[in-house]
């Protein structure tokens, strides 16, 4: 088991972004669209608690690893004991910064074995993507807001049969759209690029990087209604 496990592990700097992104996806999520289902679970009643995210672009609020030394970097412990102390905000961004920590210290022991540029190439990957902190208090550096206003939303989308704005990837860019916008990607958590194609749903009016919920703008085309993954997989519960 331990020997599969190790031959899985990411090696190269694109492998090891990967799995970077895809676990801060899934903490990402768990702070904001599942927040009331992530308070819920970190109870002061329970034991030390720990938050994980997974490769697959799941979240975990579970115990802490048994084995010692543990398999990977573990997150921060008892999570759940500062959250009836605080208010709900100040103990989701206390969380967020803990985890932006874990989620570093794991990249980076992945990538033990890479040179330094190699290294130094990860982290300016890593730190192009705004931290857990940021997106869950809502400070983006202003560097970090590329434009986004009416105009530019008019001029850079395409309209289906039920007119709703799909945000695109025209070209069709003025000098005059350089308004800094606040919209982040409901699925990694970055802002949004005039240059990428991205797609609202219409259900939560939440918006995402086509390429994060694998639609590309021929397909939108012929969606009447479209619904991101976390409503479909909540409407399902149903």
């Amino acid at each position: 088991m331990a020997s599969a496990i190790s031959s899985s592990r990411p090696r190269t700097v694109e492998d090891i972004f990967k799995d970077y992104t895809a676990r801060r996806s899934a903490l990402i999520r768990a702070l904001t669209y599942d927040v009331d289902e992530f308070y819920t679970l970190c109870d002061p009643e329970k034991e030390n608690l720990c938050f994980y995210g997974h490769p697959n672009e799941t979240w975990e609020v579970g115990l802490p690893a048994e084995e010692v030394p543990p398999e990977l970097p573990e997150p921060a412990l008892g999570i759940n004991f500062a959250r009836d102390g605080m208010k709900r905000k100040d103990w989701l961004s206390l969380v967020a910064v803990h985890t932006d920590s874990w989620l570093l210290s794991v990249a980076f022991y992945f990538g033990a074995r890479l040179n330094r540029n190699e290294r130094k190439r990860l982290f300016s990957l890593i730190n192009d993507l705004p931290t857990l902190f940021e997106v869950v208090t809502g400070r983006m550096p202003p560097k970090d807001k590329p434009s986004l206003d009416s105009g530019s939303k008019s001029r850079n989308s395409t309209k289906r049969s039920n007119d709703r704005e799909i945000r695109s990837n025209s070209k069709l860019f003025d000098d005059d759209e350089d308004e800094h916008g606040d919209t982040l990607c409901g699925s990694c958590g970055s802002n949004y690029n005039g240059d990428e194609f991205w797609i609202g749903c219409d259900i939560c009016e939440r918006w995402f990087h086509g390429k994060c919920v694998k639609i590309t703008p021929a397909k939108a085309e012929s969606i009447k209604e479209y619904k991101c993954p976390y409503c479909s997989t909540k409407r399902g519960k149903q």
